[in-house]
């Protein structure tokens, strides 16, 4: 069972006005890269949490989330107030099944994402696993606005130490910039744009995709997905597809 542990902010960082990271100290128990935790902030007398994912690997400290403010929302605008030194309320332990020991044995991976929900693929992104295991690893970020595209600098590492394994596809849905995909993931798998950008083919023999970020992506993506004989993935029935909404 989780307990409620003090967390201390070490450092904050606002990639736009309305996206944050924060990076805090507690004693989180191991987790696996992909996972979330419960963050709390007591509120008018009631502890007031959301699940967020960790976006640092297993092995790395301190802590880190990716989060949205949400304009008049409980949490996330009071979250995003705290500086170095305050206090916030985390899990001990992390919870979720949107992790890589999950994911059938195939040489190709795609990770495909929606905005603060690419944060559990930057997680994997350290992990020695993802690098053991698959032959090559497709990463898709869809935004609305280039500024948006937040942790490249993580993204380029990730090229420069495994360029031929490793592809990053952005998308940008509300402007046209260059070296980006200009509309949205579902789309992109059905015309096949994805592909061509990522010089790879999404194979049901040997690819297997993981799909974080918003409902609409997820359920559209999936039915693109279905007409190319993918479906979703099952312990006792494996398939194709695994994914985590975030609302």
């Amino acid at each position: 069972m989780a307990n409620w542990i003090t967390a201390t902010i070490v450092n904050k960082h606002f990639w736009t006005h309305r996206l944050v990271t924060l990076q805090f100290e507690a004693d989180v128990s191991q987790f696996k890269a992909g996972q979330f935790i419960r963050v709390g902030m007591d509120i008018q007398g009631e502890r007031v949490g959301r699940p967020y994912s960790l976006v640092n690997a297993a092995h790395q400290r301190p802590h880190e989330i990716y989060f949205n403010i949400v304009p008049g929302g409980p949490l996330s605008p009071r979250l995003a107030k705290l500086e170095q030194g305050d206090n916030l309320w985390v899990y001990d332990m992390a919870h979720g099944f949107l992790t890589l020991d999950e994911v059938p044995d195939v040489p190709d991976l795609w990770m495909l994402s929606t905005g603060t929900a690419v944060g559990p693929f930057l997680s994997m992104l350290n992990a020695e696993e993802l690098w053991r295991r698959f032959e090559h690893v497709v990463l898709a970020h869809a935004v609305r606005t280039a500024d948006e595209l937040s942790y490249q600098e993580n993204i380029n590492a990730a090229l420069k130490h495994h360029p031929m394994r490793f592809r990053f596809v952005p998308f940008v849905s509300r402007e046209t910039k260059p070296d980006t995909i200009h509309g949205r993931i579902p789309a992109s798998i059905r015309d096949q744009q994805l592909e061509g950008f990522a010089g790879l083919s999404i194979d049901s023999s040997r690819s297997h995709v993981m799909l974080c970020g918003n409902s609409g992506m997820i359920d559209d993506a999936i039915k693109a997905l279905a007409d190319r004989g993918m479906r979703r993935h099952r312990r006792n029935e494996p398939g194709h597809i695994t994914t985590e909404k975030y609302h």
